[in-house]
């Protein structure tokens, strides 16, 4: 009886020996390329096994540069398209790999190398024999082997997913925390013991209460000479600390954080598949409304602001959103001389008037007309309007005027010890890094000082 030895050199030709034998080798993570070494020492051996079929070591090519990424789907994977390349073109005798799941994770990347390799009499190899994809009962085997490769995949992704859910369930799932939280030792979220970091993230939020929009609070920001903190989670300063300009991006992403509300929430960002770039594992991802968060647990982290407060947050910033001519909500006093600037809204419509400034102030709107060519809904003159808003928030406000100014004050003295506090804190961080600098170089040997001249 044949050894299978001498069955997998007999399907070996001189036409397959002619032509190059390709060693894929591929693990599905960076975690894996750096901790199982073993899998790429297996893998390394075919080349040893090549050579035993009867190839050249000259004809004998490696293609590792697949290292770190999944099979699930090729793209991404500039080697294994460089094989089935290679395949196409009659260039290749043999592919070894040291199993199926090397090669490919799912039926459609497997079927169309195994049809290749059957349209140019291409060998595919494995730890456990040599097949011939034109052959009946070898290319059945392959099949079947790569249909199991691909459900294992499934179940393996299940089992992770069931678990992750579980402990997103429960709360116990660790995610990244944005800056101004920190987690410690038995797995509680707290503030940053930073008071500087605190005290920034909120007066974002006070000021935002305040001013209504994002770019009112970047301005504020800019105008007092204040900074955002950034604790990085990756590179070179991974795990420090770092002081930025303020951006809109920045304010908005805090604003939108529910973190900051104390809450944990999980299915915030999920990825879509149909979204994705080839090659680029952080891309394809969408936001979704709140209603469509898989898990929202409140209370489970210090907060910064109320989870009520962190909804109306996110109510106005959704009106903001909207464009000046089609916003329907109350909107954001903006600049100009007419009282009521991004302020009145058309009570036919409801969208807000835009104020035309010919012949003195006047208040228009032209929603009904842009969007189904009606005629202009409103043209009202703008000082009687003015007149009587004044008049009826006066009159409004009358029996408590006092208290009211008592309170904007009592506001104004409140902002004014904050930033007199967030300059205290800068001045007292920046003496305490010349200290830390100058203990250090005071440490250094004379000798050995960088500018030193020797003679």
């Amino acid at each position: 009886m044949s050894s299978p030895t001498c069955l997998a050199q007999a399907k070996v030709q001189p036409a397959h020996l002619a032509r190059k034998a390709l060693v894929y080798i591929r693990q599905s993570s960076p975690k894996q390329v750096r901790e199982n070494l073993g899998s790429q020492l297996n893998q390394r051996s075919l080349v040893e096994r090549a050579r035993e079929l009867g190839w050249h070591p000259e004809r004998i090519e490696v293609l590792d540069g697949d290292l770190g990424q999944s099979g699930a789907v090729s793209a991404g994977r500039q080697d294994f398209q460089a094989l089935t390349a290679a395949v196409a073109l009659g260039h290749v005798g043999i592919v070894l790999g040291w199993d199926v799941s090397r090669l490919a994770r799912n039926n459609a990347d497997w079927y169309q190398l195994l049809d290749l390799a059957a349209l140019f009499g291409t060998l595919i190899a494995d730890a456990e024999g040599v097949y011939d994809p034109r052959a009946y009962n070898d290319r059945l085997l392959l099949g079947l082997k790569g249909t199991m490769s691909e459900a294992e995949l499934h179940l393996l992704r299940e089992r992770l997913t069931a678990g992750r859910l579980a402990r997103v369930r429960r709360g116990e799932y660790v995610q990244h925390l944005p800056t101004g939280l920190v987690r410690l030792a038995d797995g509680r979220v707290e503030k940053d013991p930073d008071a500087q970091v605190r005290q920034a993230l909120e007066l974002v939020f006070a000021q935002f209460a305040e001013l209504g929009s994002c770019q009112r609070v970047l301005r504020y920001f800019k105008q007092q000479g204040l900074l955002l903190p950034r604790r990085q989670t990756g590179g070179l300063q991974r795990g420090e600390l770092l002081w930025r300009k303020p951006s809109a991006e920045a304010i908005y992403s805090i604003l939108q954080n529910p973190a900051y509300a104390g809450a944990f929430v999980y299915g915030r960002r999920p990825t879509d598949p149909t979204r994705r770039r080839p090659g680029r594992r952080a891309t394809g991802v969408v936001r979704k409304p709140l209603t469509e968060w898989a898990c929202i647990l409140r209370d489970r982290y210090s907060a910064y602001l109320s989870w009520e407060q962190y909804l109306a947050n996110r109510a106005r910033l959704a009106d903001n959103a909207q464009r000046y001519a089609e916003r329907c909500g109350r909107g954001v006093p903006r600049q100009g001389a007419a009282l009521l600037q991004g302020l009145a809204t058309c009570g036919h419509c409801g969208r807000v008037m835009k104020v035309v400034y010919k012949s003195g102030v006047r208040y228009a709107c032209y929603g009904l007309s842009k969007a189904f060519g009606e005629p202009a809904c409103a043209h009202l003159e703008g000082a009687s309007v003015e007149a009587f808003v004044v008049s009826a928030f006066f009159e409004a406000l009358q029996p408590a005027q006092l208290d009211v100014l008592g309170e904007v004050l009592s506001e104004r003295q409140r902002e004014h010890e904050r930033l007199a506090q967030w300059h205290r804190q800068q001045v007292a961080r920046a003496a305490y890094e010349a200290e830390l600098a100058r203990r250090r170089y005071a440490a250094v040997d004379p000798e050995n000082r960088l500018g030193r001249v020797h003679k």
